[in-house]
């Protein structure tokens, strides 16, 4: 039976709140996770498929990447190895709604490009391939081969390859992300842009330069036997849930938490953890032993302040902070760090954390009481101009005491997409190092290109001036992840052709190029049988585990491919029977990429076979297995980084883009911020009751938010400023920082101009912009 999707768009004005919750999950999370498997699903389908999530023999959970227990360790998966939005995300997936013909013979892509993302991702399941040419107002059916014959025509009628860019989400498995990269670098060009871009780059960027490899250095275990974890920038109780048993585990054995947001995110104050009887009827475990509520942007100066407190302790009792042999045998740069350590500007850093002296100071004790310290974050570091620094001086801060390559210490930047890390270790990437492109050549038996291609900013950029004209996107909500929505919309418009292989409707497909596809595809809940028989792909966790996932339900449509078999005919297609790679073999049985995979992947040798063990395997990581760096200079890097505080003038905010409790990355999964205490509404923006009465307003008061940004220099060299407006959003009471606000991505993404990204990683800047509040003509 077909489930109804929503008749209407969101009525903003149906908004009301209440008081935001002190813990996350219990039996209401529970609650939630069965209604809405019942509304997408059905009672049989919610029961047959949410016991397979994250199970050995099902498959990995759609949305986050937090690693499952391990065999190894000791630890055993619970019969419910999943969160209320790891539910959801496989009730979507998994729904019985379905987008047709008949649907978009109603719907003219005009009228589609007018609707919010929620209604949208609510319609259901892409059933067949759709098709929507020069002039069309809808898209139509169109069958399979015709399809690929149009995306190989319109690629080889490009004047190069470099005018086409290849974007890649996060749910895509390693064998096609393997299959992907190899077929756009056969076509000629590295242009493969990916949501790692918009998230984790800056991670990777400032890991490299630290201690050589863009991963986090814990595993599961680790961070369960930490004696202090750090979490910063992030909300696991929305974004990664299952983290929030590990932080239980870790209060079980006496560590510490320290948590450091600007928002007091429920899910690091209490969880009440629905399996066990403290969780259901008790009140749960306190997890946050230190709440250091910063203000956005003070994060760096934060940072410097421990490291210097450490320092400063060293000096007082040396021999009893800093770990010297570990900096003697395994760090460079200590000296030149050392000597600007201990500097520290209290009024400026007061100013810029928000913070008393007293609680970093307390802070600083904490961190030289534990023997093993992990630090955790997410996007609200790596969104930031100084995101890259702010990162490098974490490790710092680890390095001092030698956090890494430690049992229960080391560094975790948490992923938010299901495999994005497995995206970046399988190719996609639009600069992979030298030794992985003469592998693929020495495997394949082709020339591998070497210019350096587009990242999603710049590829946006390149869509803006013309010089790229198709866009292929397998996965994700291009348009609703990126920044500057209106100029995103402009450059794929502008587009010869556009793409998307995707599972559900979304923005992007009604935000087309002048000829314009949609290429249904399996989701990872579905059975996946070609000619050699079932298949199973692989994924990579947040932890470097690589293992097994394999689909179990019946397909929505015969019609569907799997995301392999759309990227082995394309490869046939676009560059004809003839080629080298044998991309038939592929479709056929995908133990023929793992071979492939082995051959050319770092840490992959006998792939075939690990990744059938129950638990798959663990890729190598250097720093953690052996205190081993592979940097430029062979050692775990000290770096030096300048704090440069925001300063936010009067009548002005600070304001950071998140999700609700109700959405995952652009799907909007329903209308409810439960933890916040939000409901029925998206166009809202919190904010601190004492800025809102200085500001002159009242909450409920109807605005616009107008950020501003460093413009070009006016003719006569005099400084200018960017304004941007995103329109009609309902202010909210809210205890965030003071200067700051908050509010819901993609709704605020249009305030965020291609120009404004994070230094050296080229991320854009969505958790500090600069904003002020008008009121609303609406």
């Amino acid at each position: 039976m077909s489930r109804k999707a929503p008749e209407q768009d969101i009525d903003e004005s149906a908004l009301s709140t209440h008081h935001p919750k002190d813990h996350a999950a219990g039996v209401k999370a529970v609650m939630v996770s069965l209604r809405r498997g019942w509304e997408q699903m059905g009672a049989g389908r919610t029961m047959l498929t949410l016991p397979l999530l994250n199970q050995r023999s099902g498959f990995d959970c759609p949305g986050c990447a937090w690693p499952d227990p391990q065999e190894a360790d000791g630890d055993k998966r619970s019969p419910a190895e999943f969160c209320e939005n790891g539910a959801k995300a496989v009730a979507e997936e998994a729904t019985t709604r379905r987008v047709d013909a008949e649907f978009f013979a109603k719907h003219s892509v005009e009228e589609l490009a007018g609707m919010s993302d929620y209604w949208l991702g609510q319609q259901g399941r892409l059933t067949q391939p759709m098709i929507k040419r020069s002039g069309d107002t809808h898209y139509r059916p169109i069958d399979w081969d015709a399809a690929l014959d149009v995306v190989a025509d319109g690629l080889r009628a490009l004047d190069h390859p470099d005018e086409a860019a290849f974007y890649t989400s996060g749910r895509t498995s390693n064998e096609a992300a393997f299959l992907y990269q190899l077929l756009v670098r056969s076509f000629g060009t590295n242009n493969l842009p990916d949501c790692s871009n918009m998230c984790h780059e800056s991670s990777g960027s400032a890991l490299t330069e630290t201690i050589g490899i863009g991963k986090g250095s814990v595993s599961l275990a680790d961070v369960e036997h930490a004696d202090l974890v750090m979490v910063v920038g992030q909300n696991p109780g929305t974004n990664h849930p299952r983290m929030l048993s590990t932080l239980e585990k870790v209060k079980g054995h006496g560590g510490q938490i320290i948590a450091v947001n600007p928002l007091p995110e429920a899910g690091l104050m209490r969880f009440k953890n629905p399996q066990n009887v403290r969780g259901v009827v008790g009140k749960g475990t306190a997890l946050c032993d230190e709440f250091a509520q910063i203000r956005i942007g003070g994060d760096l100066a934060l940072f410097k302040a421990l490291t210097a407190l450490l320092a400063k302790a060293e000096q007082d009792a040396p021999g009893t902070v800093l770990d010297r042999e570990f900096i003697e045998q395994h760090t460079h740069g200590f000296d030149e760090f050392y000597a600007q350590a201990t500097d520290i500007d209290w009024d400026a850093t007061l100013k810029a954390t928000a913070l008393s002296r007293e609680q970093i100071e307390k802070i600083a004790r904490m961190l030289i009481e534990s023997e093993r310290t992990v630090i955790c974050w997410a996007m609200g570091l790596t969104q930031q101009k100084k995101a890259v620094p702010t990162i490098r001086e974490a490790v710092n801060l680890l390095l001092m005491r030698g956090m890494i390559g430690k049992p229960g210490a080391g560094v975790c930047p948490v992923r938010g997409h299901s495999n994005v890390q497995g995206d970046r270790t399988m190719g996609i990437w639009e600069k992979m190092p030298e030794k992985f492109m003469d592998a693929m050549e020495a495997e394949f038996g082709i020339p591998m290109p070497r210019k350096h291609g587009y990242d999603t900013v710049d590829a946006l950029h390149a869509m803006q001036a013309g010089e790229v004209k198709a866009f292929f996107a397998v996965g994700g909500n291009f348009v609703s992840a990126t920044p500057d929505t209106a100029g995103t919309e402009r450059a794929l418009r502008g587009c010869d052709l556009t793409v998307q292989v995707s599972t559900k409707l979304n923005r992007s497909h009604a935000v087309a190029g002048d000829t314009a596809l949609i290429l249904p595809t399996l989701g990872r809940t579905e059975k996946d049988v070609q000619e050699s028989g079932p298949q199973f792909v692989t994924v990579e966790d947040s932890m470097s585990v690589v293992h097994a996932s394999r689909g179990r339900l019946s397909p929505v449509s015969g019609t569907l491919l799997s995301e392999v078999a759309i990227v082995s005919r394309l490869g046939r297609k676009l560059l004809g029977d003839g080629h080298p790679v044998r991309w038939e073999a592929f479709e056929k049985d995908y133990d023929a990429v793992r071979e492939h995979i082995a051959a050319v992947v770092p840490g992959c040798t006998d792939y075939n076979e690990k990744v059938r063990r129950p638990d798959g395997f663990v890729l190598p990581h250097p720093p953690r297995d052996s205190r081993t760096f592979t940097t430029t200079t062979g050692k775990a890097n000290f770096t030096v980084n300048e704090a440069e505080p925001l300063e936010v003038p009067e009548g002005r905010l600070l304001l950071q883009t998140l999700r609700s409790h109700d959405q995952y990355n652009t799907t909007i999964y329903g209308l409810s911020d439960r933890y916040r205490g939000i409901e029925d509404a998206r166009r809202v923006v919190m904010v601190n009751e004492k800025d809102i009465a200085a500001l002159g307003f009242a909450e409920g008061d109807l605005v616009d938010m107008v950020s501003e940004w460093p413009g070009k220099p006016g003719p006569d060299g005099e400084s200018t400023v960017e304004e941007r407006r995103a329109e009609a959003f309902r202010i909210v009471a809210y205890p965030t920082a003071r200067d700051c606000a908050a509010a819901y991505y993609p709704e605020a993404n249009p305030l965020v101009p291609l120009g404004a990204v994070a230094e050296k990683s080229n991320t854009p800047v969505s958790k500090a912009v600069l904003i002020r509040l008008e009121r609303s003509a609406g």
